[in-house]
């Protein structure tokens, strides 16, 4: 069986056009392959507009970031972890710590001396590594930091979503850097 290719931007349907949720997503070869099944990428788009534009319940955006930063550095996806770091570092203004997990990698236990990344980073390094490392300690360090039993959903359905979405990405291969006006 050979490669897959995303469906080029003019053969868009309308349904997955629709499907892309966002018009722009639409230059993208990664959701442009996603389109190939467009319940899928719907759902898949929804899932993720929801973890990081929810700001009515739940963990704070910056934890959200940041659980989507450590399983994307861990999983060596440079460039979710560039997009989310950013992030996480736009909605805390703790542009050292964000920086010191991307400098030294995801070290478990963590030590950047805050009580709830450090439990944020813990949990979602284990849970990216593989499920079975993340276990009562990792929701005990989560319940300690202050975070209640939503918060700590919010954190394992980014954690879970991110090693998911690297995962897809990084069998696609590397990103491209397009020439300007591409």
């Amino acid at each position: 069986m050979g490669a897959l290719d995303p469906v080029a931007e003019a053969d868009l349907t309308d349904v997955q056009r629709e499907a892309l949720i966002e018009a722009g997503r639409a230059k993208n070869p990664y959701f442009r392959l996603l389109a190939r099944d467009p319940a899928a990428l719907r759902a898949r788009t929804l899932t993720d507009l929801d973890i990081f534009f929810n700001t009515t319940d739940g963990l704070g955006r910056a934890e959200r970031e940041l659980a989507a930063t450590v399983a994307s550095r861990l999983n060596g996806c440079l460039f979710c972890a560039s997009i989310h770091s950013d992030r996480a570092t736009e909605e805390s203004g703790r542009r050292d710590l964000v920086q010191t997990l991307l400098d030294t990698g995801v070290e478990t236990p963590s030590n950047l001396g805050d009580a709830v990344w450090d439990a944020v980073v813990d949990a979602s390094a284990a849970l990216t590594l593989t499920p079975q490392a993340f276990g009562p300690a990792h929701v005990n360090a989560l319940r300690e930091a202050g975070l209640d039993d939503g918060d700590i959903i919010d954190v394992l359905n980014c954690a879970a979503f991110f090693n998911w979405a690297n995962r897809l990405m990084l069998s696609l291969g590397e990103p491209e850097v397009l020439a300007p006006g591409k």
